[in-house]
């Protein structure tokens, strides 16, 4: 693939990168980098065995290679307030990467039968409308209610379900295989993991009252709060530990497809070695800093 290759010219001098200089030195690297990683889950969404998949995917394979797309398009925008130095936003979009990451690596490592589970369960509200709808309800009878009752007729059309089809979702309470996210989570990686990614991101409490405190508010001298009415700067820093939650998907989906040839996973090696040099690194450079 074009694409591929020219990333990796851009690392011909020093394809792997072990000591930088400056902290200007490494966060400009980083940045670079984590861009490229980017372009390359790009790629690899767009990589097909067109014996087994001539035209498209099945819904076998179809919420897999959706939520791979997600992931990387998360990653870009990501970036993308990292160059506008806007850490608040990238904090809303670490969580959802995670959760993404996590759960399609969890459904690449089930059967088709976790797979229907997975379509299922996005229902629950869906069936709601349509059980509005046949009870009068006024929303029903508007036009942005019949839109939206459409769509959703469509969609349980096309994947051949009726209202009848989701009673093991109505007895698991419309989790995944009866699992919490936590549950998932700690099946594939450790808990203290979880504690150190997304825990403190997904309090019980939404709107988190720590979140206030850490973006929106300042503390005065004698204890009182006063707005911060501005974005925090960005730390790249916090892209590090996601990238191992982020490619462990992707290898899994190139052996699913019959494309794990050494062409494809010297990348995620690549990946995989350069970012855990940039962690050393980071640590070695900035030490307990902030961001400079």
């Amino acid at each position: 693939m074009d694409e591929l290759d020219a990333i990796m010219e851009k690392y011909e001098d020093r394809p792997l990168r072990e000591h930088f200089e400056s902290l200007d030195d490494i966060n400009r690297f980083a940045i670079q980098f984590y861009r490229d990683v980017a372009e390359i889950y790009d790629c690899f969404t767009r990589v097909r065995n067109h014996e087994r998949n001539p035209s498209g995917y099945s819904l076998d394979d179809a919420p897999i290679i959706g939520l791979l797309v997600r992931i990387w398009k998360l990653l870009k925008e990501t970036i993308r307030y990292h160059t506008e130095n806007n850490a608040e936003f990238i904090a809303i979009f670490h969580r959802t990467l995670l959760e993404t990451a996590v759960t399609v690596t969890y459904l690449l490592k089930h059967d088709a039968a976790v797979l229907e589970d997975f379509r299922k369960c996005s229902y629950k509200d869906r069936l709601r409308i349509l059980r509005d709808a046949k009870n009068g309800s006024a929303f029903s009878k508007t036009k942005a209610g019949q839109r939206l009752l459409r769509s959703v007729e469509r969609k349980m059309s096309l994947e051949g379900f009726s209202e009848n089809d989701f009673s093991e979702q109505k007895k698991n309470r419309w989790k995944l295989q009866g699992k919490d996210f936590f549950a998932i989570f700690t099946e594939l990686y450790s808990e203290q993991m979880y504690r150190c990614t997304l825990g403190m991101a997904s309090e019980s409490v939404h709107c988190s009252w720590n979140d206030s405190m850490d973006w929106c508010l300042q503390r005065n001298e004698d204890g009182t709060f006063s707005i911060y009415p501005f974005f925090h700067p960005a730390d790249i820093r916090y892209i590090t530990p996601l990238l191992p939650f982020c490619n462990e998907p992707y290898a899994l989906w190139l052996k699913r497809i019959g494309a794990d040839d050494r062409y494809y996973t010297v990348f995620l090696d690549w990946i995989a070695t350069q970012n855990r040099n940039l962690y050393l690194e980071f640590d070695r450079l900035y030490g307990d800093m902030d961001p400079a």
